[in-house]
């Protein structure tokens, strides 16, 4: 269940930040998922910064990637060049959250219950993961990068922003490494709870996709 901290975060997101959506922005790019069936070619960049952009540019990077018929994985970094400072996999198939960008707008939200707060709120290691108001389940943060995590960071190393499918250099049954890449505006509301919302590259509309990260006391609701 929801607890109260949560729900009041996504009321006061939903409240300020409410605009019409028009099916614009990034999430178009997933349109093109159902054809990149082969080549394991990297498409759909829209851009490449130079190192100079990224020291001017204060927008957090995020990616979300993962096999098609694999779990989902989220990386948070301070730039496309350097390496995550959040990594997690998520309780939810690649294709379930392909489905819901589908619908044009996605919130997930990541709730740790903790009994200290001496802790930075990405140190946490136990989440709850939420996808649009369900609960999916339990996921514990990345102490180490795996070697598929890493070979991704690699391919997208300065990539600002874009969607499709890496290059692969192995065949497996979960089928192609798709990702999504986008820069977002990080909102701290106290050293419990921070909110990133995705930027569209075309400047219309609101967020559509938007992460909350909230961190609650052991001893509170549930």
């Amino acid at each position: 269940m929801e607890t109260p901290k949560l729900m009041s975060l996504l009321r006061h997101t939903a409240e300020g930040r409410r605009t019409k959506m028009g099916g614009r922005g990034i999430f178009r790019m997933l349109k093109l998922f159902p054809m990149l069936t082969s080549g394991c070619k990297m498409v759909a960049l829209l851009g490449r910064p130079s190192k100079r952009s990224l020291l001017s540019d204060k927008a957090t990077t995020i990616t979300l990637f993962g096999y098609r018929k694999g779990r989902v994985s989220l990386a948070i970094q301070e730039d496309p060049m350097s390496p995550p400072t959040f990594l997690i996999e998520l309780p939810m198939l690649t294709s379930s959250l392909h489905k819901e960008m589908a619908s044009g707008l996605v919130k997930i939200a990541l709730e740790s219950e903790t009994r200290t707060q001496k802790k930075k709120l990405i140190e946490e290691y136990l989440w709850a993961v939420y996808c649009n108001g369900r609960k999916s389940g339990y996921s514990i943060r990345r102490k180490q990068i795996s070697d598929d995590e890493g070979h991704v960071m690699q391919i997208l190393r300065g990539v600002s922003m874009g969607a499709g499918v890496l290059p692969c250099d192995k065949e497996t049954k979960e089928g192609e490494m798709t990702y999504l890449r986008a820069r977002f505006e990080r909102v701290v509301g106290s050293k419990d709870s921070e909110a990133l919302y995705m930027i569209n590259p075309d400047g219309a509309g609101g967020p559509e996709l938007s992460i909350f990260l909230v961190r609650v006391n052991g001893g509170g609701n549930c």
